[in-house]
């Protein structure tokens, strides 16, 4: 049983037809759009993926880490080894998405106030200001997304149960 109410297309509000987030249609409206903008980044989607897995881990949020977990392997291309590691916060064998990983926890950690050496380490793997500040748009929306469904308890879609993650107590005692 949830804690808010899922949604369905056809009970969910004029505005809204998503899930947790259709109980505000403006914050489903706010996730849209985000999305939207945060798949134009300059980032890779395998870093991007990197980027939603490592907050959604971070944060807690099995669910989310369960469907980009999916996304990660069918749409990113990344390999168990990778993937594994994402999840459990640990250190990923790419050093570029190891880069990416690292990053995005010391941001969600700093609440974006990254030390110097941090913020050098991930210019040194290869990237700029910007993929600085598109790690920082991607765990806005992750935050939404991870906070929301948090929030609502939301149970695990079927097509995700092949990447459930029950980590939830160990990487929130890492947080």
């Amino acid at each position: 049983m949830t804690r808010l109410p899922l949604r369905t297309i056809e009970d969910a509000p004029e505005a809204a037809n998503l899930r947790v987030l259709a109980n505000a249609p403006v914050a489903l409206e706010t996730y849209l759009t985000v999305s939207g903008i945060n798949a134009r980044s300059s980032l890779s989607v395998a870093e991007r993926e990197t980027v939603q897995i490592t907050a959604a881990a971070t944060h807690g949020c099995g669910f989310c880490v369960a469907g980009h977990t999916s996304a990660a392997y069918k749409q990113a291309g990344l390999d168990k080894e990778a993937v594994e590691a994402l999840r459990d916060l640990g250190h990923v064998p790419d050093a570029r998405l190891d880069a990416v990983a690292r990053f995005t926890k010391a941001v969600i950690a700093t609440r974006g106030r990254v030390d110097d050496v941090e913020l050098e380490a991930f210019k040194s793997a290869g990237f700029g200001d910007q993929a600085a500040l598109e790690v920082v748009l991607g765990v806005s929306l992750a935050t939404l997304c991870n906070f929301a469904n948090n929030l609502g308890d939301s149970p695990l879609n079927p097509e995700f149960e092949p990447y459930r993650w029950d980590g939830v107590r160990a990487a929130a005692a890492k947080g």
